[in-house]
């Protein structure tokens, strides 16, 4: 194996609450502060794009960690498919990866970048150990479960309608409006309507592709994962992962819960973003309570401002933390 250009480049397993994770950690030096990315999904974990496109920009600021979640990437385990897996159990995962890297790096706090489902991972967490984060960033942030499923929905929908798209039309008729957060046909439904948000520019704007080649193409290229065995554990614990959360996540309302924060927020937000709609994450950032708060735009990007808008994302990420 070449060496690392890093002086510290290490992908290792750690102790996590009664299980056994797998991080990538990676840095110019171990006296930086730390950055730790939590990953979309459930399942869907991100150091695929995160180290390829954002290492140059922030490896010499950070120690950047990105963490495969309990079930997800690396850590899927086929023995473990019968156990259950609860939202509290995830807040304590978390709370073990956050320990592990205060102690081991010897800071008294760290920063929290959420994804997706990383904010509203991040959310339930933060109310609860507010006392190692020393800020969180959202991007794609989560606010209510049933209303962002209405309003994705009914994104796709009339963009369907406006370019005369039958075929979507006629697939999202089949599927039906979600009630409540949830589609009849399940996870199915649900990977139906999310593959034409995504094509129609809800989930990357610039770009606009599919699910499939939106998360295999940086899986593929990146480095982070070897195709056998990664590959079909990826899949696997994406989908794993979902059918034990997704009913509880849906039911989430933040704009109802987490009315405040005690640690600084940003939210690095991407204009166009209809997976969790811009509109929400607005809306809930503008009467949250938190010590000191920001709202950052991304205009060209929609759901992964960190994908879409690579450099000026890490760029101003350094700029907002460390500036």
């Amino acid at each position: 194996m070449a060496k690392s250009k890093y002086a510290l480049d290490e992908i290792l397993d750690i102790p996590v609450n009664g299980d056994m994770q797998n991080i990538h950690i990676r840095s110019t030096s171990d006296k930086n502060p730390v950055l730790l990315f939590v990953h979309g999904g459930p399942g869907v974990c991100d150091r695929s794009w995160v180290m390829p496109k954002q290492s140059e920009y922030l490896a010499d600021k950070f120690i950047m960690v990105c963490w495969d979640q309990r079930m997800a990437g690396k850590n899927y385990r086929a023995d473990k498919v019968s156990q259950k897996m609860t939202l509290d159990q995830q807040v304590e995962d978390m709370h073990d990866v956050v320990m592990y890297l205060v102690n081991r790096f010897k800071q008294e706090k760290i920063y929290v970048v959420g994804h997706s489902w990383g904010t509203i991972l991040s959310c339930l967490y933060l109310p609860k150990y507010p006392e190692n984060v020393k800020a969180y960033v959202g991007m794609g942030q989560f606010v209510n479960g049933p209303l962002n499923e209405k309003m994705s929905y009914d994104f796709v929908v009339n963009y369907a309608k406006e370019h005369n798209d039958q075929k979507a039309l006629k697939d999202l008729a089949e599927i039906g409006e979600p009630k409540e957060g949830l589609y009849a046909g399940g996870l199915d439904a649900l990977m139906v309507q999310r593959n034409y948000m995504t094509k129609f520019g809800g989930g990357s704007w610039k770009e606009k592709e599919n699910i499939f080649k939106s998360v295999l193409v940086p899986f593929l290229t990146s480095g982070e994962y070897k195709v056998i065995p990664d590959l079909f554990r990826y899949w696997k614990g994406t989908y794993h992962c979902l059918r034990q959360l997704w009913p509880d996540v849906v039911k989430l309302r933040y704009d109802e819960t987490v009315k405040k924060l005690d640690v600084p927020v940003y939210l690095f937000q991407g204009d166009h973003d209809q997976n969790t709609p811009t509109v929400l994450a607005k809306k809930w950032f503008d009467e949250l309570e938190a010590p000191y708060k920001e709202y950052v735009p991304f205009h060209e990007s929609a759901h992964s401002p960190i994908k879409e808008e690579a450099e000026l994302w890490g760029k101003t990420l350094v700029e907002k933390l460390l500036g």
